[in-house]
């Protein structure tokens, strides 16, 4: 059975990128835990029609940036789902 080496290897010319790829899978996975709380709250009612408006704009704006970054930096959405082994996948598969 073949196991992950427990040694980081560091290549020079991919550190910013697998850098940016952690960062980024980060902010993908707050984004997804803020639009399911947005979502729990827009269906509760306990949002006006304006904070409504604003979260959804903020959240569509953070998607779009993160797309540019993605795009960047040479990532595919599927290259922010971390495998966690055993766990499975960090986020949930679309």
């Amino acid at each position: 059975m073949n196991r992950p080496s427990p040694r980081v290897e560091l290549d020079r010319d991919t550190v910013e990128r697998d850098l940016m790829k952690l960062v980024l899978t980060l902010v993908e996975l707050l984004r997804q835990l803020m639009e399911r709380q947005a979502v729990r709250r827009f269906e509760s009612g306990g949002l006006t029609s304006e904070q409504e408006e604003r979260i959804g704009l903020t959240l569509m704006l953070l998607d779009d940036r993160m797309t540019q970054l993605r795009e960047r930096y040479g990532l595919r959405p599927e290259d922010l789902n971390i495998d966690l082994g055993p766990l499975g996948p960090l986020l949930p598969r679309q």
